[in-house]
């Protein structure tokens, strides 16, 4: 009796134009993003060198977090309520950010407890790295960019119109928790909706491409 063979397509076969970035980023690296828009608008590199947690990072990332937050409750109760997301620290931070790297003394010194490590107000330019930790900050302020943080309706609506109280440290408790709680479920699912090359965030990619084209080594080259 004859055999039915079936023969397998090749391998070898060309790809589309549509296909060749996804096999490529595959082959060459999986942190490569396969979505053309992310390769284009962010970096798929870094500089471990550049100062992180410096002071000028937490001193304007605390201040513009505490400001935005401020500002935004204190303008949540008008009737048209006025909006000031975190664009406004993203552009004003970098000019404070390089004044304050061209003034601040680049003394190192020792802090008790850290055994040898040195520590410096000012250990270098102001880079990106510090640019997108206070964007981070002041868009925790503005309630990722709706205003105030919205469990204070909570507490209003419980004091204006059911004439309960509630105590601060209960109030506090209860905005910071839905505050945080974005950045809880992020982290418990980093592994599935962060680290992996093919999800994206299409809302995030105008914010990178503004830090990358303020970026001080751009603005440099310009």
């Amino acid at each position: 009796m004859g055999s039915l063979e079936i023969q397998a397509p090749s391998t070898s076969s060309k790809l589309t134009d549509l296909e060749k970035p996804i096999a490529d980023a595959a082959v060459v690296d999986d942190d490569v993003s396969p979505v053309e828009e992310v390769r284009l608008t962010v970096a798929n590199t870094d500089d471990p060198t550049l100062p992180v947690w410096t002071f000028r990072m937490w001193f304007l990332g605390l201040i513009s977090c505490s400001l935005l937050a401020f500002l935004n409750q204190f303008f949540a109760y008008r009737t048209e309520p006025l909006i000031i997301s975190q664009i406004t620290v993203q552009v004003a931070s970098l000019p404070i950010g390089r004044s304050m790297a061209a003034v601040l003394p680049k003394t190192k010194f020792k802090i008790p407890g850290f055994g040898s490590r040195t520590f410096s107000l000012n250990p270098g330019p102001f880079n990106i790295k510090e640019h997108v930790l206070i964007s981070i900050f002041a868009n925790a302020g503005s309630a990722f960019g709706s205003g105030s943080a919205y469990a204070v309706g909570i507490v209003t609506i419980i004091k204006a119109f059911y004439g309960r109280s509630i105590s601060f440290f209960a109030g506090w408790l209860l905005i910071t928790t839905t505050q945080v709680l974005g950045y809880g479920w992020a982290g418990l699912l980093r592994k599935y909706v962060v680290e992996p090359a093919h999800m994206w965030w299409p809302g995030t990619l105008v914010q990178g491409k503004l830090l990358s084209n303020f970026d001080a080594r751009h603005l440099t080259a310009m």
